[in-house]
C-alpha cells in the first residue's frame, strides 16, 4: 500500500489544489465548519484571543492569536526558546553539513537552504525539527533576541510534512516551499525555516515586521499545520537537558543556552 499512498501524495502535492483549499478556507463558506474542526482536533478555544462565533472564516481562526500571558517567554537572556507549539520531530548536531537521521532520513543544510552561501556557518551546528500539528497555536515567533539580516523565499512542493511525509517522501524538507529568515543574535547566527506542507496556502510574516527582533516577537504564521527547522551556529548552543525526539514544547519555552562561539 505505501507505493499507492506515495503516488496519491504526489498527485496532491501541486500547487492548485493546496490553493483552491486554502481560497475555502479564507472564505465565509468556512465559518460553519470552525466549532467541528476545533471538536476534531481537541482545541482549547478557551485559549484563543477571541470567542469562537468572532472568527469570520476557518483560516482566520486557524491563525488565530492566544489569550495575552499564555505563552511566557524564558527570561534566560542567552536562552533559545521555542518560537511555536509543536512536537520535536528531529534534533542534533549537524556533522559536516549532515541534520542525521530526521525520520529515517538524512538531509544537508546545503539543501535545506537552497546553496545559500551562509551553509558555511552551520556546517558543524546544532538544528531542531519542529512539526506543528492541526490542533497546534500556529504563529511563529522569534526564538532570539538579535537583527534580521536576511530573508529568502525558496518555492517547492506541499508534501505533508507529518509523520507519514517524514518517513516516505523523500528529503520532503528540502523539496517543500520555504521561506528562511536569518537572524543575527548575540553569539552568532540562527535560520529559522518555515517548510509549507499540504494545504499550506501560504507561509505569511506578520505586517510591519521590522529588523529588530525580542525573542518571543510574532514574525509569521501557517495558514495550516507545517514544520519550522531551526539551524544554529557552529559552535554556539547547547541543548537543555532532557529533551528528546517527540517530546513537546511550546512557543517561548527553552530549547537550549546560546553561548560563545567555541
Amino acid at each position: 500500500m505505501k507505493p499507492l499512498f506515495r503516488l496519491m501524495t504526489e498527485l496532491s502535492s501541486r500547487k492548485w489544489i493546496s490553493r483552491l483549499t486554502g481560497a475555502f478556507a479564507q472564505s465565509s463558506w468556512s465559518r460553519p465548519l470552525i466549532p467541528r474542526f476545533a471538536r476534531a482536533y481537541g482545541i482549547r478555544i478557551e485559549d484563543a484571543e477571541k470567542a469562537i462565533d468572532q472568527y469570520s472564516s476557518l483560516n482566520e481562526f486557524f491563525t488565530r492569536r492566544l489569550k495575552p500571558g499564555l505563552r511566557p517567554i524564558d527570561p534566560d537572556g542567552n536562552a533559545l526558546v521555542s518560537p511555536v507549539d509543536a512536537k520535536i520531530t528531529g534534533m542534533g548536531p549537524i556533522e559536516d553539513g549532515l541534520m542525521l537521521n530526521v525520520k529515517g532520513q538524512d538531509y544537508t543544510v546545503e539543501e535545506l537552504l537552497n546553496g545559500s552561501p551562509r551553509i558555511v556557518n552551520y556546517r558543524r551546528g546544532y538544528y531542531f525539527v519542529l512539526y506543528l500539528s492541526p490542533t497546534d497555536y500556529h504563529r511563529i515567533h522569534a526564538p532570539v533576541t538579535g537583527d534580521i539580516i536576511e530573508k529568502e523565499h525558496i518555492p517547492g512542493k506541499v508534501y505533508p510534512v507529518n509523520e507519514f511525509g517524514l518517513r516516505h517522501i523523500r528529503r520532503v524538507l528540502s523539496r517543500n516551499e520555504r521561506v528562511v529568515t536569518y537572524v543575527r543574535h548575540a553569539y552568532g547566527e540562527a535560520a529559522v525555516v518555515k517548510v509549507g506542507a499540504l494545504n499550506v496556502s501560504s507561509i505569511k510574516y506578520v505586517e510591519n515586521l521590522g529588523t529588530k527582533l525580542l525573542a518571543g516577537d510574532e514574525l509569521a504564521y501557517f495558514e495550516f499545520g507545517s514544520t519550522i527547522v531551526l539551524l544554529l551556529e557552529n559552535g554556539t548552543f547547547e541543548p537543555k537537558a532532557g529533551l528528546d525526539v517527540d517530546s513537546r514544547v511550546r512557543m517561548g519555552e527553552k530549547l537550549g543556552t546560546l553561548h560563545e562561539k567555541q
